[in-house]
């Protein structure tokens, strides 16, 4: 009798201990399964963080408020470079570091440059930092690509969204064709605008109105006019595309995706050579509606001479 009982207690024990290590086993895969999903949960949280691909060592930028001259405030190089600690540019250039760009936020302001009635956040390039005068001709060749995008705009009273010029060439004078033509700046026309036009990138480029013009004549920005313009078939929307101008003597070369082409290859082309240029990108926004923005992003952004 008395083993008997020895041996229903040994049993009781045993079930006891078996029960125990289950439950033990139970709570440390449980552990082990909650520490997995907090682990996840906290790689979610932690967003990576990325940087536009631009070097802006050769770059100025304009932007849409006034300096304490009264005229727009201006960023060159080398304090360009630290944009995104300047108190001033932060509303209207900065990094969005989840997507790797940098936003270009322009609106109507007080802020204008001469001979328009429109603002911009908007690159020009320097070839010579700090130095608006060294710059290129078609013969020299030039070429731009740049990744970008369209973050955000504001609609008309037509129920279109505004458009906004994303790159440029634009003419300059040298010293010796603006004093030859009397004029008191270097602005000449801009050869090449290129807009995001209600989700489409449009061209619009510069004509000779009369061909038989002197080369002095031609100095004259009155001597040229607007062509009608050209709308690339893809719709780029608000998603992410590449843009390329290519320039070569007396030829312009735009191309959207890598896949759409836009030649330009004319007299006009080769008689713009007289003029020196550069480029511009960004956001020269083209509206003047009460409460109108828009902002652009710029991924990628590369010039070559």
């Amino acid at each position: 009798m008395k083993n008997l009982r020895i041996d229903i207690v040994s049993i009781i024990l045993i079930a006891l201990l078996s029960v125990n290590t289950a439950c033990q086993a139970q709570k440390s895969n449980v552990s082990d399964s909650d520490v997995k999903v907090e682990k996840k949960k906290k790689k979610k949280k932690k967003k990576k963080v990325r940087l536009p691909d631009i070097d802006l060592s050769h770059w100025k930028v304009t932007l849409p408020v006034t300096n304490e001259k009264g005229k727009p405030y201006e960023i060159e190089p080398p304090e360009i470079i630290d944009f995104a600690s300047n108190e001033i540019a932060k509303p209207y250039m900065y990094i969005d570091s989840t997507r790797g760009a940098i936003v270009f936020h322009a609106m109507p302001t007080a802020s204008k440059t001469k001979n328009t009635k429109y603002t911009r956040s908007e690159l020009r390039e320097q070839i010579v930092p700090g130095d608006n005068n060294a710059n290129w001709t078609f013969k020299q060749g030039a070429n731009m690509k740049g990744k970008l995008s369209m973050e955000q705009t504001t609609k008309g009273s037509d129920g279109k969204y505004h458009r906004t010029i994303i790159m440029q060439i634009h003419g300059r004078l040298t010293n010796e064709q603006r004093d030859l033509i009397g004029e008191d700046d270097n602005n000449a026309p801009p050869m090449l605008k290129i807009y995001w036009d209600n989700g489409k990138v449009r061209v619009k480029t510069k004509v000779l109105k009369n061909l038989n013009a002197t080369d002095e004549e031609i100095l004259h920005e009155d001597a040229w006019g607007d062509d009608d313009g050209f709308n690339f078939e893809q719709k780029v929307d608000f998603k992410k595309f590449t843009l390329e101008v290519q320039v070569s003597d007396g030829k312009m070369v735009i191309i959207l995706n890598g896949n759409e082409y836009k030649v330009y290859e004319s007299i006009h082309m080769k008689r713009w050579g007289v003029f020196e240029n550069y480029f511009k990108a960004g956001n020269y926004f083209q509206s003047r509606d009460e409460g109108s923005f828009s902002k652009v992003r710029y991924y990628e952004l590369e010039v070559s001479h």
